[in-house]
């Protein structure tokens, strides 16, 4: 038997593995034989029946999402994520007939993480141009938000960082992206990288905890414990929802320094108190103060 791969395949079942066990995400199985898409439309149409929507609702919600989330011809996938992330973080507006309000429909419940149905699958085949197989990607309510590719320890991580940038080509499986909005690299001996849709390999970045920070301070593998702080369930939306930007066609998310400086800063906010936020060149005080003031 071929062990090509065995190495890599272990670090993948125990994070798969991690994420039942410690973070609570189902389980959706190895999905190397099936025909997947970034839209698990049953499990969406599940979702919006158990919130009380009914099935006109549903097959108009349907409709939108499909439209925002197409890639091709003209239609570039900035655009595509752009108008989808905007659905995700603003509701789809839903109009039953031309006298009717408008009603807003909300993909995700961003203020009970615990509301929404979270899965993890691995293998996830996908066709494209030339098709291929994520390692692991986690669904929300069937909408596919985050990608992750493992490599073995002696594979250094910035080849899964290639990876998933290749990934999102033309030549390759660029549709599936239209919806995800953080995509993931790492190794057992690296840890974890991040980053968005087209970000180059130089910015994508290392996630790290203040050092007095409690949360996962007992999961020793740094891998693990990179998944735990930003893949928990409040965290993963969290960061969706309010460290998100589209600046001028390229996407961008927050560095660990950007959130935990918002977090600090609103803390002060709620009792009245000023303060400073010390920076240093190109550190993104910019988008700092957007992240802040949305």
């Amino acid at each position: 038997m071929s062990t090509v791969g065995q190495i890599e395949r272990k670090t993948q079942d125990r994070v798969v593995k991690f994420f039942q066990e410690r973070l609570g995400y189902e389980y959706g199985g190895n999905l190397e034989a099936f025909e997947n898409s970034n839209i698990d439309e049953d499990s969406l149409i599940h979702y919006l029946d158990s919130r009380g929507y009914d099935e006109e609702v549903i097959r108009k919600v349907l409709h939108d999402v499909e439209t925002a989330s197409s890639v091709g011809g003209v239609r570039t996938l900035y655009e595509a994520n752009r108008d989808v992330y905007d659905l995700l973080r603003y509701g789809v507006k839903v109009k039953r007939g031309v006298g009717d309000q408008f009603e807003t429909v909300w993909l995700i419940d961003w203020d009970n993480p615990e509301a929404n149905h979270f899965v993890v699958a691995e293998e996830v085949s996908i066709a494209g141009a030339h098709n291929k197989r994520p390692d692991v990607v986690l669904y929300v309510n069937g909408l596919s938000l985050g990608v992750i590719e493992f490599k073995r320890s002696k594979v250094s991580v910035t080849e899964g960082i290639r990876q998933n940038i290749g990934n999102q080509s033309a030549h390759f499986i660029r549709p599936f992206f239209s919806t995800v909005q953080l995509v993931f690299a790492g190794n057992d001996v690296e840890g974890l990288r991040y980053g968005v849709i087209e970000t180059p390999e130089k910015y994508w970045l290392e996630w790290k905890e203040p050092q007095d920070s409690t949360v996962d301070a007992d999961v020793a593998q740094p891998l693990d414990r990179a998944i735990a702080q930003m893949c928990s369930k409040d965290r993963f939306l969290e960061l969706i929802h309010d460290f998100m930007v589209f600046d001028s066609g390229k996407k961008k998310t927050a560095r660990h320094n950007q959130y935990f400086g918002v977090k600090a800063t609103q803390a002060r906010i709620a009792k009245r108190e000023g303060g400073i936020i010390w920076h240093t060149q190109g550190s993104g005080k910019s988008l700092t103060m957007v992240w802040l003031a949305k």
